[in-house]
């Protein structure tokens, strides 16, 4: 009996001790799967993120009193982390641009170049190389009243000088083509300041011309000599077309007034964009209209209400018709049109480089005499320079 005892002693023992070793075991292992914890503190270096901005939060002990008062004026107060700020584009210098882009009007245009200064360069210019430099100048777009003063000035010359000479014919035909490109020409797109108002620029073309994202680089090439500008868009009825202005006033810093409204009366979307440019004190207010085709009598005449509705609040300083040079001769029917309704001041030729012909510009010019005064000679955002006489007869006869 004693026996059974203790046998039944022994075996509760080495229970015990099991379960204590085991017990020892399992919170060795746990303890060795924890960190220890840091305590927080409030040192900073340079690597840590601002004040405010962390995850970390420190604990405060619980207490009655109030919490601190507001930092007083001039000491720095915690702020709430924002959302970066829109990178604002910085548009390319104006000055040199038509320089810069000189090569692919090159390009486009060596009938200048290779083909005339060829044929006035040959040992016996007759009857029939002047009607094939006639025929050149045509093709080129140049009209045929430019063509023939041109031709009629290059044979006296010619006969006078008796100059075969590769570079003096060159600068002669430089100088006839400078003579009907006319440097004489008020060629400024900045409106005069005014004390009280904006200057206010009023933007034409037919469809298709890629009138509004002219006008955003035209806003780029504004901000690019330091003006503050406000837009206009007025083109209500063409879907998205607010939206693809204000787009590019925003990636300059340039706000757009614009309708919330498809189909809003043009007129007074260009009424309100003037009343907030005073308000505003900015320089220049540049208004964007739908494109109109020159023989829609309806849209022609609400044209002329959108300018006649706008000078009931400020004088328009300047109407730009936008012209694609691709399109020719055929550019002088509408140019002459848009001109009749609004009063033409300033052509904006795009597409210059490609297919067009620089003859176009002396074309205009002359049917109008309404000076060009910005071109565009590409698809990038400041591809838009301002018209440079002797810069462009030099890139025609380049190549």
């Amino acid at each position: 009996m004693i026996l059974n005892v203790t046998d039944q002693l022994l075996t509760i023992i080495i229970v015990i001790a099991v379960i204590a070793i085991v017990g020892i075991g399992t919170i060795a292992l746990v303890s060795k799967g924890r960190k220890p914890k840091t305590p927080y503190t409030s040192e900073r270096d340079a690597n840590d993120p601002p004040a405010g901005t962390g995850t970390l939060t420190e604990e405060r002990p619980d207490t009655d009193t109030l919490p601190p008062e507001a930092p007083a004026t001039g000491a720095t107060a915690p702020t709430v982390e924002e959302e970066p700020a829109l990178q604002l584009e910085v548009p390319a210098p104006v000055q040199g641009r038509l320089a810069r882009l000189r090569a692919r009007l090159t390009k486009s245009n060596n009938v200048f170049s290779k083909g005339l200064l060829a044929l006035l360069s040959q040992d016996n210019i007759d009857d029939d190389v002047w009607d094939e430099i006639e025929e050149n100048l045509l093709m080129a777009d140049l009209g045929t009243e430019p063509t023939l003063e041109l031709v009629d000035a290059l044979r006296e010359r010619v006969k006078i000088e008796g100059s075969k000479d590769p570079a003096r014919v060159k600068a002669m035909l430089r100088e006839e083509l400078l003579k009907l490109v006319d440097p004489s020409m008020d060629r400024n797109y900045l409106p005069e300041p005014h004390p009280d108002r904006p200057s206010i620029l009023m933007v034409v073309g037919v469809n298709g011309v890629g009138k509004t994202t002219t006008i955003g680089k035209m806003a780029r090439v504004l901000v690019a000599e330091d003006k503050d500008v406000l837009l206009g868009a007025a083109d209500t009825f063409r879907a998205a077309a607010a939206e693809q202005l204000a787009t590019w006033g925003d990636r300059v810093g340039v706000p757009t007034v614009r309708s919330e409204i498809d189909g809003a009366d043009p007129a007074s979307v260009a009424y309100e964009a003037v009343a907030a440019g005073i308000d505003q004190q900015v320089d220049i207010v540049m208004i964007d209209t739908a494109g109109r085709l020159q023989n829609k009598v309806g849209l022609m005449d609400e044209l002329g209400k959108i300018k006649r509705v706008v000078e009931k609040k400020a004088t328009v300083d300047e109407v730009l018709l936008v012209l694609d040079a691709t399109t020719g001769q055929n550019g002088l029917s509408q140019a002459k049109v848009f001109s009749e309704v609004v009063n033409v001041s300033g052509i904006v030729l795009t597409k210059l480089d490609g297919t067009a012909k620089g003859g176009i510009v002396v074309a205009i010019q002359r049917q109008l005499g309404v000076p060009v005064k910005l071109v565009g000679l590409g698809e990038g955002p400041d591809d838009l320079a301002p018209f440079d006489p002797e810069e462009f007869v030099d890139a025609l006869l380049e190549g």
